[in-house]
């Protein structure tokens, strides 16, 4: 198997909870981020849950080239999970110019040096937005990709079509992308979890941050959605359950050839109020919450057929919705201020 796993944005939500389950399952991992988003909380976490005080962290920014250039040098990298990207839906909206560079540039940066190298198996951390607006449910990896609603989904499709082009072109380099719904939750350790800057762009931090008294009320985008109460319908995943999908993805491209793509997603979809519900019922706390406007760039539904990942991978979600609610709340409750404090 790949003995190293260079995991980019590594400190942050996502990456520490695959760093964790990547170190539980054997393999080497070294660390990188530029802490745009995050302070060394959950890289901090990470090393208690696993008992690993060597882990290998580097502090920069995959724009750079001449830094991922030195990193891989010094590191010996045989794959790599790319998480270093921005990943806020409205703001893309609002600053196209900021994702753009950000997200190609540094996923650019990765490949290059990765080709240059002699090759390394890429796993890129992609999205369910790729889908854009999906004429039928559930999406299977087939479902045709639409015009992105964003431009932050325009860079998740920009990036697979880079991958899947430089996989076909340079020998040695092989790729997987990882096609995301939605994560939440937190690590039942409540050492690492999910603390955004500032008011959160994604739901479930912004329903912790009230049930906890920080925010007033919830404001909940939209309710004239074509969905069964008016709010927007997604595939709520399991931050462990995903980690652990990379980790079968790591072991699966270190064993085969060329480009793939997996969603991973439980296959059943939540609407906002469905949530709201399920984090009351697992943590018997009221969420008050207001109706506000729609957010650009939001869809009705997406949820995913999750039937490849399991027949190819060996993966499938194993958290319920509770679970991920409980764990989310608990997660909150031990770190009330978060990258703030």
């Amino acid at each position: 198997m790949a003995k190293r796993v260079l995991v980019s944005g590594g400190a942050g939500y996502i990456g520490s909870h695959v760093t964790v389950e990547l170190i539980n399952a054997g393999y080497e991992v070294v660390v990188a981020d530029n802490m745009s988003n995050c302070d060394m909380t959950c890289f901090e976490g990470v090393k208690k849950i696993t008992g690993r005080d060597d882990i290998p962290f580097f502090e920069i920014d995959c724009c750079d080239y001449e830094a991922v250039e030195k990193l891989f040098a010094e590191n010996s990298i045989d794959a790599v999970i790319h998480f270093a990207a921005y990943k806020a839906v409205g703001e893309s909206v609002a600053q196209p110019i900021k994702y753009y560079r950000n997200n190609l540039v540094s996923f650019l940066n990765i490949l290059e040096v990765a080709k240059a190298k002699g090759g390394c198996n890429v796993l890129f951390s992609s999205s369910a937005t790729v889908y854009g607006e999906a004429e039928n449910l559930p999406v299977t990896e087939q479902t045709p990709r639409l015009p992105a609603t964003s431009p932050y989904g325009n860079t998740k499709q920009m990036c697979e079509d880079i991958l899947r082009d430089s996989v076909a072109a340079y020998d040695g380099v092989k790729g997987i992308a990882l096609r995301y719904f939605n994560p939440i939750g937190a690590h039942p350790s409540a050492l690492i979890g999910e603390l955004p800057r500032g008011v959160p762009n994604n739901l479930v931090p912004f329903i912790t941050q009230t049930a906890i008294g920080k925010r007033k009320q919830l404001s909940v985008f939209g309710n004239d959605y074509d969905t069964h109460d008016g709010t927007g319908v997604r595939d709520y995943i399991h931050v462990v359950d995903l980690a652990k999908g990379h980790v079968a993805a790591v072991k699966y491209a270190t064993a085969t050839l060329g480009c793939d793509v997996f969603n991973l997603g439980t296959g059943t979809g939540y609407s906002v109020l469905d949530m709201v519900k399920a984090f009351e019922t697992a943590n018997n706390i009221p969420v008050p919450y207001e109706i506000a406007p729609r957010r650009p760039g939001d869809i009705d539904e997406c949820y995913a057929d999750p039937t490849r990942a399991y027949e190819i991978l060996g993966w499938k979600a194993e958290y319920g919705i509770e679970d991920m609610c409980r764990d989310a709340n608990n997660w909150q409750s031990k770190n009330p201020n978060g990258f703030e404090a």
